[in-house]
């Protein structure tokens, strides 16, 4: 009997163990997953959260859930979801000027989120234009703000503007008069290309001032009213654009409805045109002696 009354209490006794055992283990796992469930729910908000503030990232996961929903959707119904399936280029981006504003520097960002807002226009365009005003501009020894200020007055970045008298593209160069400088780049056509455009309004900008000397003079021969001096008001609206830009690029807070002085542009009645007069050609045959002076109408603008 003492054998059997000793069998039953290690038996009970094991039974506690376990069972002590087995409630343990249980507690213990479930305080793991209780655990694990807050770390993941926090992990989640603050992604969300941290998502939340990245404009960037809210657009990229919007383009995935809809060209996931549209592969669906094709799966689904065995057909394309438009036509534009047909017509697809991928590489068409490579043909965009567009840059994120994001990849900026502050300086630069600021002016074009200004620029955007005042505008009208989207800030990746106007991101790589700014990016290129600054690049271009420091290489050739022309300040950026005012290379946007010229780009604000003349076309209101609008790549395909074309005035009355023939001038072209975002900084109005005109293609006729300055085709040689577009060679570089293709021809003429490549006016209408956003980033051509600048770099040459750049350049042909730089020799206004250059043959001017001074900014105001050069900018009037840029308008092509070296002549008459009557820009219209051309000058100052430009200056004091560049004047808001410059404190935009300085930190400062502008109002992007700041008003602008009244800028009366060049009429075809009243072309934007000086005389320039060219070197004297060598004297014709037969008549030895003579000066054949030339004088030629140039669109300086």
């Amino acid at each position: 009997m003492t054998i059997i009354s000793s069998l039953r209490r290690w038996r009970s006794a094991c039974q506690d163990s376990s069972l002590v055992f087995l409630r343990d283990v249980g507690h213990g796992l479930l305080d793991v997953c209780h655990n694990s469930l807050a770390l993941v729910g926090f992990c989640v908000v603050a992604a969300l959260l941290f998502a939340g503030t990245r404009a960037d990232l809210r657009h990229g996961l919007e383009q995935h859930t809809l060209a996931w929903l549209q592969e669906r959707q094709e799966a689904r119904e065995g057909t394309p979801v438009d036509d534009l399936a047909d017509l697809a280029e991928p590489s068409a981006v490579d043909r965009a000027t567009a840059t994120d504003p994001h990849l900026l520097p502050r300086q630069q960002a600021a002016v074009a989120n200004w620029l955007s807002r005042r505008y009208k226009v989207a800030p990746e365009p106007l991101s790589r234009l700014v990016q290129e005003a600054w690049s271009v501009g420091q290489r050739m020894g022309v300040e950026p703000t005012l290379v946007l200020a010229v780009m604000a007055v003349e076309s209101s970045f609008n790549p395909f503007a074309q005035s009355p008298v023939g001038a072209q593209g975002l900084m109005q160069v005109m293609t006729r008069v300055h085709d040689d400088k577009y060679q570089a780049f293709g021809g003429i056509r490549a006016a209408f290309d956003p980033v051509t455009n600048l770099r040459v309004g750049v350049q042909v900008l730089k020799e206004c001032i250059a043959r001017a000397g001074g900014l105001e003079a050069g900018l009037r021969s840029y308008v092509g009213a070296a002549i008459t001096g009557q820009d219209g008001g051309y000058v100052v609206k430009v200056l004091a654009e560049q004047t808001h830009l410059r404190l935009v690029a300085s930190g400062k807070s502008v109002s992007f409805t700041a008003p602008l002085p009244v800028y009366r542009p060049q009429t075809p009645d009243e072309p934007a045109i000086s005389t320039v007069a060219e070197p004297p050609r060598p004297a014709a045959s037969g008549a030895p002696g003579e000066a054949d002076v030339v004088e030629r109408v140039a669109l300086l603008h």
